[in-house]
C-alpha cells in the first residue's frame, strides 16, 4: 500500500522568535516601572536596555527569517507603546523628566490608539502603515529615556538632553499629524459606503 505523505504548513508558526521577543518587551515593562518607582536607577537601566534591544532585534528577525505573522504585526506596537508611555509617566512622576514633554510623547499614542479604535469600529479591517518618521520617532524617545537613564546612573555624563527632548518632540508632533492625516483619508474613502447604508 502506498504510504501517505503528511503535508507540512509553510506558514510562519505564531509563537517564533520574534513574537517571543516581543512579549519579553511586554513583560519586562511592568518590571522597568517597578525599578523605576523604587529609585533602582541602574536596574531600570539594564531592564531598558534590554527591551530596546528586543525592538530592534524582533522586527529584524521577522524579515530575515520571513516570520512575520498578523499577531507580530499587532503586537509590536502595542509593546512599544506600553514601554515608552510606561516610562515617561513613571520618569514624570519621579521627576525625571519634564511633564510637559512626557504629556506630549504619551498624547501621540492615546491620540494614535483612539483613533485605530474609531476606524476599526466603523470601518472594521483597516491597515495603517508606519511611517518612517513615526520610526523615527519611536527610535528617539528610546534614545531619550536611555539617555536620562544613563544621565541618572552616570551623573558625571555630560548629555545635552535639553536638545533631545526638543528634537524628539518635534518628530512626535510630526508623525502624530501624519498618522491622523492617514486616518482622515481611510475614513474620506469610507464614509459615503457608511452614510448610504
Amino acid at each position: 500500500m502506498p504510504v501517505e505523505e503528511k503535508q507540512v504548513s509553510s506558514a510562519p508558526s505564531v509563537m517564533n522568535l520574534p513574537n517571543f521577543l516581543t512579549l519579553v518587551r511586554i513583560f519586562l515593562t511592568p518590571l522597568l516601572v517597578i525599578c523605576l518607582i523604587n529609585d533602582k536607577y541602574t536596574h531600570a537601566l539594564m531592564v531598558f536596555a534590554i527591551a530596546g534591544i528586543t525592538d530592534g532585534l524582533d522586527g529584524f528577525l521577522a524579515r530575515v527569517l520571513h516570520q512575520k505573522t498578523k499577531l507580530g504585526a499587532i503586537l509590536d506596537p502595542i509593546a512599544d507603546k506600553a514601554l515608552i508611555s510606561s516610562a515617561y509617566v513613571t520618569l514624570a512622576i519621579t521627576r525625571q523628566v519634564p511633564s510637559w514633554f512626557a504629556v506630549v510623547v504619551i498624547s501621540r499614542d492615546l491620540i494614535i490608539v483612539a483613533g485605530v479604535l474609531i476606524l476599526f469600529l466603523t470601518v472594521g479591517s483597516i491597515d495603517i502603515k508606519p511611517t518612517i518618521v513615526g520610526k523615527m520617532t519611536t527610535f528617539f524617545q528610546l534614545i531619550t529615556a536611555l539617555a536620562i537613564l544613563s544621565k541618572a546612573v552616570f551623573k558625571e555624563l555630560d548629555i545635552a538632553l535639553d536638545g533631545l527632548y526638543v528634537f524628539t518632540t518635534i518628530l512626535t508632533v510630526f508623525s502624530g499629524l501624519q498618522y491622523v492625516m492617514q486616518g482622515f483619508k481611510i475614513w474620506s474613502k469610507v464614509e459615503p459606503q457608511i452614510n448610504s447604508k
